[in-house]
């Protein structure tokens, strides 16, 4: 498993929006994404599209701290430091439900939206559940994708390490090529991925997908 809350969550704090911000710094999986569907590789495409949208939705590591609660009507802005790419989030409203949409827009202008509603709290033997209905969009020219599911985050209390974040969900997905699949993604942060009809293996330490005919990362 990749920790990922040393960045999302630093020691100096964080509010909620830089927090989504952060968590949206995955942005080199959408970097190849236009230059694979031109060439003809939307089904590549599509699974990083995908790849990036459940990432960018989810955590794993210790959780230290709850994130300072924006207002309704804040916004927060910071580049993705890896490749440049213009990050930001809204909240929408706080009540009845949290509700946020965020955006990356990257260098060359391809663009990633995306919006979620946290439903509230679940209390289950697994931990504190938040369960988040989403959607996402990618648009670039001559090429767009759209996925939509529930992720939900989870908390956890361990004897040794204290609390610590998760997450697990399923997408649906499509693109404008005709290539439909989904992507799933566990507590374990183990990831599984279909685009029209063939299975993909994903490696989170090169960033990239292989289809199961390709030589298979040891990590993967």
């Amino acid at each position: 498993m990749m920790e990922t809350t040393h960045y999302e969550l630093p020691a100096e704090g964080i509010s909620l929006l830089g927090y989504v911000v952060r968590r949206m710094h995955k942005t080199r999986w959408l970097m190849p994404v236009g230059t694979m569907a031109a060439s003809g590789q939307s089904p590549e495409a599509l699974a990083h599209v995908a790849v990036y949208a459940m990432l960018s939705s989810t955590s794993y590591g210790r959780a230290g701290y709850q994130p300072v609660f924006n207002r309704a009507g804040d916004v927060e802005s910071e580049a993705d430091p890896a490749t440049g790419a213009s990050v930001t989030a809204k909240v929408l409203a706080l009540r009845p439900r949290i509700a946020i949409d965020y955006d990356a827009v990257l260098p060359d202008g391809e663009t990633f939206s995306g919006s979620e509603e946290i439903l509230g709290t679940t209390f289950g033997l697994r931990g504190l559940g938040m369960p988040a209905p989403s959607r996402f969009s990618f648009t670039a020219p001559g090429y767009s994708a759209t996925l939509d599911g529930t992720i939900t985050s989870e908390l956890t209390l361990a004897i040794f390490g204290g609390t610590r974040i998760r997450g697990y969900g399923s997408l649906a997905m499509s693109d404008s090529a005709g290539n439909r699949g989904e992507i799933t993604i566990d507590r374990d942060q183990k990831i599984g991925l279909t685009v029209s009809g063939e299975r993909y293996g994903v490696n989170l330490a090169t960033w990239t997908v292989a289809r199961p005919a390709d030589p298979v990362p040891r990590d993967m």
